[in-house]
C-alpha cells in the first residue's frame, strides 16, 4: 500500500500522515473546506494536496480518518459515497456503535472497515502515542507503521474493540484524576 488519504490533518492526523510518509508513502488530504491552519499542519507534514476527499479516495488505497468525533460518521459515508472501497481506518474517539456503524457503511460500499482508538498525544522524541486497531485488516494496518514514531498494536475483537478501548481508557484516566 502506498497511496493513503487522511481526514483531517489537525495535531494527531499530521503526525500519523508525517510516519506513513516516513515510509515512502504517498500521503493525500483535502484541503476543500479546511482552514489554513489545517493547511499549514499538511504542509509541514509534507501531505499531498488532493483537493478534495472525492479526488482523495480515488487515488487511494486506505483512508485514515483522524477527525472530531461529530464528524466521523458524516466522513465514513462521504468515502463510500465517491467510491471508496480500500481499507477505511476510523481512528477517532467514538462510541463501539459508531464504530460498527461506520464498518456497515465502508462494507456495504465495497470497502474493508478497521476501528481504530489513539492513546496519547503527538510523538515527541520523549513519548509516542499508541494506535490501536481492531478488524479483519488491523495486522496489515499496523504493520505500515512499524518503525515509526506512532507505535501500532493489535487487540482482538472486531469492529468497536479498539474504540472501547479508547472509551474505558479514557473513563480511567478521567475519573482517576478528580480524586
Amino acid at each position: 500500500m502506498k497511496t493513503f488519504a487522511l481526514f483531517h490533518p489537525g495535531e494527531m492526523g499530521a503526525a500519523l500522515g508525517a510516519a506513513l510518509g516516513s515510509r515512502g508513502s504517498r500521503v493525500l488530504w483535502a484541503s476543500q473546506d479546511r482552514s489554513t491552519r489545517t493547511a499549514a499542519r499538511a504542509k509541514a507534514a509534507s501531505l499531498e494536496d488532493a483537493g478534495t476527499i472525492e479526488q482523495a479516495v480515488k487515488a487511494a488505497e486506505v483512508v485514515i480518518s483522524v477527525c472530531p468525533p461529530h464528524a466521523a460518521l458524516a466522513l465514513a459515508r462521504e468515502a463510500a459515497a465517491n467510491g471508496f472501497g480500500g481499507i477505511y481506518v476510523d481512528a477517532n474517539a467514538i462510541s463501539p456503535a459508531t464504530a460498527r456503524e461506520i464498518g456497515t457503511v465502508i462494507e456495504a460500499a465495497g470497502g474493508t472497515f478497521v476501528d481504530g482508538g489513539i492513546i496519547g498525544l503527538p510523538p515527541t522524541t520523549q513519548k509516542q502515542p499508541t494506535l490501536y486497531l481492531s478488524g479483519t485488516q488491523a495486522a496489515t494496518i499496523a504493520a505500515l507503521f512499524t518503525g515509526t514514531n506512532i507505535q501500532a498494536e493489535v487487540i482482538e475483537g472486531g469492529a468497536g474493540a479498539a474504540s472501547a478501548l479508547k472509551i474505558c481508557y479514557a473513563a480511567f484516566t478521567k475519573g482517576t484524576t478528580l480524586f
